[in-house]
């Protein structure tokens, strides 16, 4: 009765101990990799065009975590390769936020670090990896060139409110409204200076190369602040 008690007792551990054993032959079939990891970058790539964090991101990071846990569960990878993945990734999403790319690159560099050593082969991660690269700038070209998507993540970070004329912004305002009054030199023009017309005083480039202070002046035209005058002949 002993010996039955002990075996059934052992039942739930063999289960689990194949199911585990399942579980890493899985994660580390060479196609499997690679498309674990082509799932992770072409995710990466997706979560730009989503606001927020949508099903991209959680698809790429149970992808990731099927990857490494796969990997460490079979021995393959330790913890150095878990920091150099982690940290990558904590390098790439840095990027978005600071500018410069050096984050980003570093970012890459950590990351694929870390997958090289993970896999038992190294040229079958190596190759695992490039096809996933590949995959990834496709997914990126389809989006923006033939779906003319925007990256909706950025717009947190950019300005897009438009500055122009039909908003209220104007960069300088032009005084058409002066064209033909007249007014008196309050300075020499040689060949700016300042005139007065009813009371106000105004910048003005006069028209020759001089003309004289207290001279009665009318203003000929107007390029955006530039105001120009020509003296009346008395």
């Amino acid at each position: 009765m002993k010996k039955w008690t002990i075996l059934l007792a052992g039942v739930p551990f063999l289960f689990a101990f194949d199911g585990a054993g399942r579980f890493v032959d899985f994660a580390t079939h060479p196609i499997v990799v690679m498309i674990l990891l082509s799932v992770v970058l072409i995710a990466f790539i997706l979560e730009l065009f989503t606001p927020g964090f949508g099903i991209p991101g959680a698809a790429g990071a149970l992808a990731l975590l099927i990857f490494t846990a796969g990997h460490v569960m079979s021995g393959d990878a330790g913890i150095l390769t878990v920091l150099l993945i982690g940290i990558g990734v904590v390098f790439i999403l840095a990027e978005i936020v600071l500018p410069g790319g050096i984050v980003g690159f570093i970012g890459f560099a950590l990351f694929s670090a870390g997958v090289l050593i993970a896999g038992a082969s190294l040229l079958w991660m190596a190759i695992s990896l490039l096809i996933a690269f590949v995959m990834a700038a496709a997914a990126l070209i389809i989006m923006i060139k033939v779906l003319g998507k925007e990256m909706k993540f950025f717009k947190k970070f950019i300005l897009s409110d438009s500055t122009d004329t039909e908003h209220g912004y104007v960069s300088n305002v032009t005084r058409t409204d002066l064209i033909g009054k007249m007014g008196k030199t309050k300075t020499p023009l040689r060949p700016s200076g300042t005139i007065v017309i009813h009371g106000e005083r105004i910048d003005a480039v006069a028209e020759g190369v001089f003309i004289a202070a207290d001279k009665d002046v009318a203003v000929v035209k107007t390029e955006g602040v530039r105001v120009v005058v020509r003296e009346i002949e008395s």
